[in-house]
């Protein structure tokens, strides 16, 4: 599929698509015209990536992680290691951590807030 419509099936802007290619995140092949090409497997990628973007990974980790994920059979990937268990736990807790901070400010503002209707 070409790079438009790989854009429309996963919400992802064609720039964007471009980025991930450039940083060996999402390979495409090219056409005798110079087009890119994508799999269907590009859909699954692509949001994938988008999943570990909005878990906070930076591209340079999604990319040291992407390759040790599941493989397209649903399986674990033959590449995968220990490391990649204690890597994705601390990003995990790392994740945690902000939650909690998250929770702590929201709860400092509604006693500010409560506190403001009282008087």
């Amino acid at each position: 599929m070409r790079i438009g419509e790989l854009a429309r099936r996963t919400g992802v802007s064609e720039r964007s698509l471009r980025y991930y290619e450039a940083q060996g995140l999402l390979r495409a092949e090219r056409t005798p015209g110079g087009h890119r090409d994508y799999s269907e497997a590009a859909v699954d990628r692509v949001v994938r990536i988008q999943e570990l973007f909005a878990a906070g990974l930076h591209s340079s980790r999604i990319a040291q992680l992407l390759p040790c994920m599941r493989d397209t059979d649903g399986g674990p990937s033959a590449i995968a290691t220990p490391r990649l268990v204690e890597d994705l736990t601390a990003e995990r807790d790392r994740i945690d951590g902000m939650i909690a901070d998250l929770v702590r400010s929201r709860d400092t503002l509604d006693e500010v807030i409560e506190a403001a209707r009282e008087s």
